[in-house]
């Protein structure tokens, strides 16, 4: 099979993940990155990232072992010359275009197919968290949903917890590093707290991955509430999960070890650990969900808490393994394969 031709749009932290995980994939060769930043800016934040790429900067092309990849100075999807570079794929990493009318000109512009990054702001073909539904791909899906790093880890733990134990209610805060679009000082923004210095503060915050979960889970749907702090960090964020199950005495141990034997079966999903870790330890894990073992804790006969970390990283390659899938999937109008 030829390497999927990928199109990457918006060079920020994911981005720039996407494009150093996808250049020492076999699988895929990034033809074309579209960000409105200075070619050797995106350059150079690019090497002080990752100081192993060896990638040069010749004109607008970054050089790499695998190929070239073009850069382009382009603010709009509808701006894109996909077509010109045969893109397969585009991934949407901007974070800022997730609603249909934003995302369908890259088809029109010839892409095949768009990945979503980010969770969309309205219905599209499909939101795939892979490890969880990624058997509902469809050939014919052409607009899709990564979801998003802490949407995964919600559905990832979620799956082992329903598949062992009957939940009756379930509360998930997502405590999340600062984001690219948060300010560094106070701003009249369109909503109050996220108005405020993200440097500085704990900002509480509305999470769409409620929605998306509860889609995911249909089972679950009125017996699960979420919300969000976002928190002046810069790397690692923590699923805070609570749940209440319809049966008693359910062990802290039994609890641990169901995750313990997640790990063992999909290691590049899960990971387990009863080291005393901290956020920044978290840095540079590729699995979506690390379980802090010392985190679980009982209360009464019915609930228990547990704490698992991610970050933007494990989501990146969860990007590339949703590609992937509808890579085998085929093509079901512009092209035949991939």
């Amino acid at each position: 099979m030829q390497p999927i031709r990928l199109g990457i749009m918006g060079f920020g932290r994911v981005g720039r993940q996407l494009y150093q995980l996808a250049v020492q994939d076999e699988r895929f060769d990034v033809v074309a990155i579209s960000d409105i930043g200075i070619a050797g800016i995106l350059h150079n934040l690019l090497t002080k990232t990752d100081h192993d790429l060896d990638v040069n900067l010749e004109n607008n092309y970054l050089v790499s072992e695998r190929g070239r990849t073009r850069l382009m100075s382009i603010n709009r999807p509808t701006e894109t010359p996909w077509d010109v570079f045969e893109v397969d794929v585009v991934i949407e990493a901007t974070g800022r275009f997730c609603q249909l009318a934003d995302l369908t000109p890259h088809i029109e512009n010839g892409a095949a197919r768009v990945v979503l990054s980010a969770l969309p702001e309205e219905e599209i073909d499909r939101v795939i968290l892979y490890g969880v539904n990624e058997a509902d791909a469809s050939a014919a899906d052409q607009i899709i949903s990564a979801g998003s790093a802490s949407t995964t880890a919600t559905a990832l733990a979620l799956k082992i917890i329903t598949d062992a134990f009957a939940v009756e209610q379930a509360t998930m805060t997502s405590v999340h590093a600062y984001t690219s679009d948060q300010s560094l000082q106070d701003y009249a923004g369109p909503d109050y707290r996220r108005s405020r210095s993200g440097a500085k503060n704990i900002i509480p915050n509305v999470t769409p991955a409620l929605h998306w979960v509860q889609k995911v889970f249909p089972e679950l749907d009125g017996k699960l509430t979420a919300y969000a702090l976002n928190v002046p960090v810069q790397v690692g964020s923590m699923l805070d999960l609570t749940i209440a199950f319809s049966e008693p005495d359910i062990d802290e141990d039994a609890f641990n070890q169901l995750f313990i034997n997640a790990e063992k079966e999909r290691p590049e999903l899960f990971k387990t650990t009863d080291d005393p870790i901290v956020s920044s330890d978290v840095k540079g894990i590729h699995q979506s969900l690390l379980v802090d073992l010392l985190g679980t804790m009982k209360a009464g006969d019915r609930m228990m808490k547990m704490l698992g970390w991610h970050e933007t990283l494990g989501h990146s390659k969860r990007i590339l393994d949703v590609v992937g899938v509808y890579a085998d999937l085929g093509y079901h109008s512009k092209k035949e394969t991939f």
